[in-house]
């Protein structure tokens, strides 16, 4: 598992096919988070329940549109957002280096509010973890969302090109697109948790291991 590598097109084809699958819970779910994303407070648990929408995903568990009310959503914000400023100021420093190792950082980190709300861990672990996880992939993780931009730009932009009625269509695209986009990022979680969850028992292990060593007796003077 440690040297397997995120397969681009397989990714996206599950994604797709997970997200056709499960398409009006999918689309709920997008269009009762767009709905609230202006209420204030209230955003922030629909925010976390649109994370934890996505290691459902991961884990082919049944998608419930309304768990983004949850109030366990609500639980650990302190954590969430010491996380968020932890990853802005890191990608804005990033940014001082000529924009490329801001989107490296980006990829290696974009798994660790995942792995804050899902493997329970703190802020600057959650950092560490992503980025060892995604340590080989990440072009393979730019590709991927690069791939799926490009296809939803030719869909947008094919569908604005229809005279009186492109924008709506337009619109309702967009929101279609963002709920396959939950699904394929399921799919990428799910490839990386699994990666997370062998780097956390190796780390267990040797820690385990360090802590059961015998200490030798000190020298008789």
């Amino acid at each position: 598992m440690e040297n397997e590598k995120l397969d681009i097109m397989q990714t996206i084809k599950d994604g797709i096919q997970y997200g056709l699958k499960n398409f009006f819970p999918l689309l709920l779910t997008v269009i009762l988070y767009v709905i609230t994303i202006w209420i204030p407070y209230l955003n922030v648990g629909t925010t976390i329940g649109i994370y934890k929408i996505v290691i459902g995903i991961g884990r082919g568990e049944k998608i419930d549109p309304t768990s983004i009310f949850a109030r366990e959503n609500f639980v650990n914000l302190s954590g969430f957002f010491l996380l968020l400023g932890l990853l802005t100021m890191g990608i804005f420093v990033a940014m001082m280096f000529m924009f490329i190792p801001a989107i490296v950082i980006s990829i290696a980190w974009g798994f660790a509010i995942y792995f804050l709300i899902d493997k329970k861990v703190s802020p600057l672990k959650s950092l560490q973890l992503s980025y060892d996880s995604t340590y080989g992939n990440k072009w393979r993780i730019f590709a991927v969302q690069l791939l799926c931009g490009i296809l939803i730009g030719l869909i947008c932009g094919l569908l604005s090109a229809i005279p009186q009625v492109g924008e709506v269509l337009t619109a309702v695209a967009s929101i279609l697109c963002a709920a396959i986009m939950v699904a394929v990022d399921g799919v990428m979680y799910n490839f990386f948790s699994k990666k997370a969850d062998v780097i956390i028992a190796e780390k267990r292990a040797a820690k385990a291991a360090c802590t059961a060593a015998p200490v030798e007796d000190a020298p008789e003077a």
